[in-house]
Parts: structure tokens; C-alpha cells; sequence
């Protein structure tokens, strides 16, 4: 059934799409983030790299070259990597650059600095009071 349905063995899918191409997508994903890309950039790039992945597993493993079924999972399943990789780097940059302003908030978001009313905000002195 599955392999009706993705045009390849489901170890291939595995070994090859979530694995080999997945770690492909979760670089360009934190390249694209690392580089203050936007989001969408991301879209192209998954697109790619499923027909890419869709040609390999084509010539290397004798899978069906033209399953749409199998192509759209390749790429959702690249998308979500890509995304989820971009996101990750973009809050952790976030907070790297700019942590008189943001904390973490979770491995996929972050937040403003919560200031607590006894303590003073950072860069003020004694005389400042």
C-alpha cells in the first residue's frame, strides 16, 4: 500500500528522504535563517530538493518517476524539516544577538524580556535613580 502510494520501499522513503534528503533540508534551513532570510525562501528550496530526492530515488533505487502522491510527500516532509530547521536557528539567533531584549521561550519561540519590579533595567547606574 505504501509503496503504491510513495513510489519507493518505505525503508527507502526513510533511509533516503527523511534521512539523506531531511538532513539536506534542516541545513538549508538553518543556512537560509542563518543569512536573516525570510521564511518563504524555505518553500523553494524543499521544492527542489523533493525533485531532486525524486530523481535519485529514481535512478539509484529503480523507484516510479512520476508518483504525484509520492512527490507531495517528499516535499511536505522536507518542507516541515526546512521549516522547523529555520525557525530553531531563528530563535536561537534571536536570543543570542539580542539577549538585552529577548529570552527564549521554548525551543520554537521567544519573547521579550520579562523585568522583574525590584530589579533595575540593564545600563542604569547609581545615579540614575
Amino acid at each position: 500500500m505504501t509503496e503504491s502510494l510513495l513510489g519507493m520501499p518505505l525503508s527507502v522513503y526513510v533511509g533516503f528522504t527523511v534521512i539523506v534528503a531531511g538532513g539536506a533540508a534542516w541545513f538549508s534551513g538553518r543556512a537560509l535563517a542563518l543569512g536573516w532570510r525570510p521564511t518563504w525562501m524555505v518553500v523553494p528550496t524543499a521544492l527542489g530538493l523533493a525533485l531532486a530526492d525524486r530523481f535519485f530515488v529514481w535512478a539509484l533505487f529503480g523507484g516510479e518517476f512520476y508518483p504525484v502522491a509520492g512527490t507531495l510527500s517528499e516535499f511536505a516532509t522536507l518542507l516541515c524539516l526546512g521549516l522547523l530547521a529555520h525557525r530553531y536557528t531563528r530563535v536561537r539567533r534571536m536570543v543570542q544577538q539580542y539577549p538585552w531584549l529577548y529570552e527564549r521561550n521554548g525551543p520554537l519561540m521567544w519573547r521579550p524580556l520579562s523585568q522583574n519590579s525590584d530589579s533595575k533595567p540593564p545600563g542604569r547606574g547609581i545615579l540614575s535613580d
